[in-house]
């Protein structure tokens, strides 16, 4: 069954090839490239915690920057920052915006806001100081209630909302953008350098509302900000959260009447497959080489950092597809025909490479986007933009937590093959510049364009690229996956029989005796194999794993789920002594505990977050359930309630299991 999710729903990834639509748009008019700032290379992380020295700074002190908006262009009708400040508030709102990837937009005034949480990772993470958060200026800043810019020197960061489109449950919905979230400034940390644009969510209306007003209800709020830190700390790849904020007098409709709220949240790069294809959509070749130029020497830390091209023989298991060879001449052209890549490829290469790795971190740990759309997948390869989404509870692949998802698309099943959907998408939006190989810099092409005589060739290569980072995006999702479900089975070395005999048997029992996902693997960490030497004990072992309703699922009984389980513990308990030896329980419990979280964010723990917060006004739980969250493979945690922490790792309430939510915030 595991290879019927991995190995099905990965098929379908090159079959999008065929509707391949490069060039099936009028070439677009000749255009000469902007020249660009100083390259400020950024210093990416994979979605660990950073950390830092030295006690942080203040805000006042940490180093702010606007890389973004000095080195794109800005929306037209607000060409500077002061244009924008000088307009009335309510003159800022939706539009349509051309030629530009934002527009300067200040956050609106929130009366009376409370400061209900800060993340301490966040913080650190950020390089602010302990009890920075307790300060009047981070309150307002977080709050949408102070900028740093002065009108009357116009020096500083003026705040800005990206422009962006994207592709919705598969079909084009047009000009999309930043509609309700609006970046402040970029900070540097002061000793791990990393550079991150700070952003508040739920800040007002943009020219990118459409028809919405702006907000964020604190019910939507609250999932954001827990989850953003929880991912980081599983170490998945992910966008984060510094605050939540409470604002009281903002009564926002949406399925009825809710509170309003703001999530400060920050990530190396908010941009998305979505920016560009909003400007193929709209034939602005200038504007895509200038955007992946951007990308290569300001997001991503040049262009000798990203990927050769794979030798032939590489495989899912070839150390060159873990780590290829970088340090490409950036006017390189490498291979041969009809592929020669550029540097272009390369750029595109890495932007796959980094979400095939997201998606098998998303798959080895069940957790579900729900709303996999392009303007939701990052150019960094990030879990973004958190709506619908869930932890499994029950292995069930067809889960999705979208209840308008009702073609499943977002299910956890698809989740590899329509990320690849997505990059296709951008393989189109690249087409004209990895089509072009070696020919990409000729004067030619750049004010030109496309010539009749060249588009054949072009399209070939492009099309051979495609296809061939395709068959990487697969090698690399796959090497990654096993790679971590290794790690969660606590073994060490290789063995090609794993996949079949341990991993999809594992997964198969999961799913048909409806066995909770999360909860198989902490508490597998905790047997000793001493305890499986005979049937009779690993029948009785198998009990660890029920409900505590007993056994459930079509046609099952309790005789036969722990016949099965017992057969998978037989041939799971071969491997840990192959590995460990007989005496090697003790270093490999402690080993499955770093990697198998005892306590995940699920649904029905967020539901009732919500209620605490919302309804009974209570603060501290909070802060409880962030310090689990921040801390997952702990044993226990110092929240002063150990009741409920034992209760929030426990077995899921039978009636909250798999719960589905709406795309509403």
């Amino acid at each position: 069954m595991l290879n019927d999710i991995l190995y099905k729903s990965i098929k379908i990834i090159l079959l999008s090839l065929t509707s391949y639509m490069l060039l099936r748009t009028v070439l677009h008019r000749p255009s000469l490239p902007r020249s660009r700032l100083i390259q400020m290379a950024a210093h990416l992380s994979n979605g660990a915690v950073n950390g830092s020295s030295n006690g942080g700074a203040s805000l006042q002190d940490l180093p702010k920057s606007n890389v973004f908006t000095s080195n794109l262009p800005p929306d037209p009708q607000y060409k500077t920052p002061s244009a924008s400040h000088n307009a009335p508030r309510e003159d800022l709102g939706p539009r349509m915006v051309k030629g530009a990837l934002y527009t300067f937009v200040r956050p609106e005034e929130t009366s009376d806001p409370e400061l209900i949480d800060v993340s301490p990772a966040a913080m650190r993470d950020i390089g602010l100081r302990p009890g920075e958060e307790e300060t009047a200026e981070f309150k307002a800043l977080v709050a949408g209630n102070k900028i740093y810019w002065d009108p009357s020197s116009e020096k500083g960061v003026y705040p800005w909302a990206q422009c962006y489109g994207g592709y919705q449950f598969g079909s084009w919905a047009g000009q999309l953008g930043d509609g309700r979230a609006i970046s402040l400034f970029e900070s540097t940390n002061p000793t791990t350098k990393v550079r991150y644009e700070i952003q508040l969510k739920g800040a007002g209306r943009t020219p990118y509302s459409r028809f919405a007003d702006g907000k964020a209800v604190l019910r939507s709020s609250i999932r954001e900000f827990i989850v953003s830190e929880a991912l980081n700390a599983l170490h998945i790849p992910t966008t984060r959260a510094l605050s939540l904020t409470l604002a009281p007098k903002s009564h926002v409709r949406r399925e009825r009447i809710e509170p309003g709220a703001i999530v400060a949240r920050f990530a190396q790069s908010w941009l998305r497959i979505g920016t560009f294809d909003l400007l193929r959509a709209r034939g602005d070749r200038k504007l895509i080489r200038q955007l992946a130029t951007y990308v290569a020497e300001n997001v991503y830390s040049g262009w000798t950092s990203l990927p050769s091209v794979l030798p032939e023989s590489a495989s899912s298991t070839s150390s060159s597809t873990i780590n290829p060879t970088r340090d490409v001449p950036p006017e390189k052209i490498e291979g041969e025909p009809p592929g020669e890549e550029n540097r272009f490829t390369r750029l595109y290469r890495e932007i796959v490479r980094r979400n095939a790795i997201t998606v098998a971190w998303w798959q080895a740990y069940a957790f579900t986007n729900g709303v996999l759309n392009t303007d939701n997948t990052s150019l960094l390869g990030l879990s973004l933009d958190f709506g619908p989404f869930a932890f499994l509870d029950n292995f069930d692949p067809s889960y999705t937590p979208n209840h308008d998802d009702h073609a499943l698309r977002y299910s956890y099943r698809n989740q590899p093959s329509v990320i690849w959907w997505n990059l296709v998408r951008l393989g189109e939006s690249f087409g004209e510049l990895i089509g072009a190989g070696a020919k990409v810099d000729d004067e030619s092409f750049i004010k030109g364009g496309v010539s009749k005589d060249f588009a054949p060739e072009l399209i070939k290569r492009a099309e051979t690229i495609i296809e061939r980072v395709g068959e990487e995006y697969k090698a690399v999702f796959l090497a990654e996956y096993t790679r971590l479900m290794r790690k969660r089975f606590g073994l060490v070395s290789e063995n090609a029989k794993d996949f079949d005999e341990l991993f999809s048997e594992a997964l198969d029992t999961l799913e048909a005796l409806e066995l909770d996902f999360n909860h198989f693997f902490r508490r597998l960490s905790d047997i000793e194999v001493a305890d499986l030497g005979t049937e009779e004990q690993r029948r009785s072992m198998a009990g660890k794993f029920f409900h505590k309703e007993g056994v459930t699922g079509l046609g099952n009984n309790e005789k036969k789920a722990r016949t099965r389980l017992a057969a998978w513990l037989e041939r799971w308990r071969a491997r840990v002594v192959e590995d460990w030896g007989d005496d090697g329980d003790e270093k490999r419990k402690v080993e499955m505990k770093k990697v198998n979280p005892k306590f995940i964010p699920r649904s029905w723990i967020l539901d009732e977050l919500i209620q605490r917060v919302e309804h009974d006004k209570e603060r501290e739980v909070i802060g409880q359930v962030m310090e689990m969250a921040l801390n997952p493979f702990n044993d226990e945690w110092e929240t002063g309630d150990r009741e409920q922490e034992e209760r929030f790792c426990g077995d899921v309430p039978r009636k909250n299991r798999q719960m589905m939510c709406s795309c509403s915030s």
